[in-house]
């Protein structure tokens, strides 16, 4: 961390990178805990280049002189050396401040949070406390406030008799297969898994072989659907749910709330558009899901867009598969984990 001499004169510096993660750490060690962002806007690449680079994010910040000091003009900052570069002409040598808002906002959108969620805590009796603080502060409480408003929901009982559901080529049987090791390696339970395919092939994929390495029994209905030991798990595994046609999944619908399966898990690909995945989530909402499991994360450069999925207090965020392998890639601090994949946590040492 800089000490405070070795950080820039006063003035209004611009610089160019690549990520908001990139640009608070600068601010941090450059500028200063008392910096302020002037304006933040998107570069695109120009021509092909555009196809194959990513945007990358110009900001003006600000670091106040003291009373009765000129300013000076606008100086660029480069991302690796930080080092002023002469001044611009005199009709940009001074930049009127821009509302605070474009700061935190627009870097919040850069990091691809969505326009719901930005909607949601810009529309927070402390909105404006958020712009008033040093930018890196802003983005650090702002990383608290969507994590306990993603956590408030009330806490609901571990799983034991559950069903996985979701539309076909989401990982619907792996997501059960890491579940199913969470439960024997890491909570030391018992129980077993029943595979239901009704008028519609069930493809197993790894399950009979995982199912068996684990020692977890591995039933075909019609079965006993109860938990075999106290304390016990049953775990279903069923055919793919249809997203755009709510009447293909009326048996599917009718063979849970005939066995009484009241937790239902929905699994979503994290890789796919937001359209697909608000069908995916409406026809999960529509079946009575409860639970929630995002698959693929591994293929996701940005996670912002999983807050809005956060917010729902009527499902609760179960797990994110990070990556293929059956026994790991499984993090169960949802809110946590897409914190931080999208914002700083935590504030500088040297914060006041």
């Amino acid at each position: 961390m800089a000490t405070s001499d070795q950080r820039l004169a006063p003035g209004a510096y611009k610089f160019t990178v690549k990520s908001a993660e990139q640009a608070v750490a600068l601010i941090r060690e450059k500028l200063g805990p008392t910096a302020r962002v002037l304006s933040v806007r998107s570069i695109e690449a120009s021509g092909l280049k555009k196809f194959f680079t990513a945007p990358r994010l110009e900001v003006v910040a600000q670091i106040d002189p003291p009373p009765a000091a000129p300013s000076p003009g606008l100086r660029e900052v480069s991302a690796e050396t930080a080092a002023p570069a002469g001044e611009l002409p005199a009709r940009n040598s001074r930049l009127a401040p821009l509302p605070a808002t474009l700061g935190l906002a627009g870097l919040l959108r850069r990091s691809g949070i969505t326009e719901t969620a930005l909607h949601r805590l810009q529309a927070g009796a402390n909105w404006s406390e958020l712009n008033a603080l040093p930018l890196h502060r802003a983005l650090a409480e702002t990383s608290r406030l969507l994590r306990t408003q993603a956590e408030s929901r009330t806490t609901r009982p571990p799983l034991s008799r559950a069903a996985f559901l979701g539309a076909a080529g989401v990982g619907r049987t792996t997501a059960l297969c890491k579940w199913l090791a969470v439960e024997v390696f890491r909570r030391a339970r018992l129980g077993h898994v029943v595979s239901v395919e009704f008028d519609r092939p069930n493809p197993l994929g790894p399950l009979p072989v995982f199912a068996e390495a684990l020692s977890v029994p591995l039933a075909h209905f019609p079965c006993e659907t109860q938990p075999a030991v106290a304390g016990g798990f049953a775990y279903f595994d069923l055919p793919a749910v249809s997203p755009r046609r709510p009447a293909d999944n009326a048996q599917l619908a009718a063979w849970l709330d005939g066995e009484r399966i009241d937790e239902r898990v929905l699994v979503l690909n994290a890789a796919y558009d937001r359209a697909s995945l608000r069908d995916a989530y409406t026809a999960g909402r529509d079946l009575g899901a409860t639970h929630l499991v995002f698959t693929h994360l591994d293929e996701v450069p940005q996670w912002g867009k999983l807050w809005d999925y956060l917010f729902d207090e009527e499902i609760d965020p179960l797990f994110l598969a990070t990556g293929p392998s059956l026994t790991g890639d499984c993090e169960d601090d949802v809110a946590g984990a897409i914190v931080r994949r999208t914002l700083p946590d935590d504030e500088p040492e040297d914060a006041p």
